[in-house]
């Protein structure tokens, strides 16, 4: 037998001053309800509410992560660039310069992977506590 889905059809409104409404908004937005009057039905009839939780520590992890995301991006190609150029080179000038600006790529690469591994162990062992 399926169950028969009931229509809301009542409407309560409900007056706020300008504090109230941002401290509901705040206690709201700090849950996993979509809507606010799925929020205000749950708190009315107490029905369990999701509440989310989100560590700064872990925000800025997320966020440092990002940063060094972008900076291997450019790191990438800014060396994918440069093999194209060594393809091109005919000078054994150009070839030095060219290996020496490549050494320094390598260089910042290699920092940026130890910072970014780092960064994922502080990550682990915070998880793992």
């Amino acid at each position: 037998m399926e169950e028969k889905k009931s229509n809301r059809i009542r409407i309560i409104k409900c007056r706020l001053t300008l504090q109230e409404y941002q401290l509901l908004e705040k206690k709201w937005k700090a849950t996993a309800c979509r809507k606010l009057s799925d929020y205000i039905r749950r708190h009315l009839f107490d029905k369990p509410i999701i509440t989310i939780y989100r560590s700064k520590t872990e925000d800025e992890a997320i966020a440092e992560l990002g940063r060094l995301r972008t900076e291997l991006n450019h790191i990438g190609n800014n060396f994918n660039q440069a093999v194209k150029r060594l393809n091109t080179i005919e000078n054994s000038d150009e070839f030095k310069d060219w290996f020496t600006a490549y050494e320094l790529e390598k260089r910042t690469l290699s920092n940026k992977v130890d910072e970014i591994r780092l960064h994922m162990k502080k990550m682990a062992e915070r998880w793992l506590l």
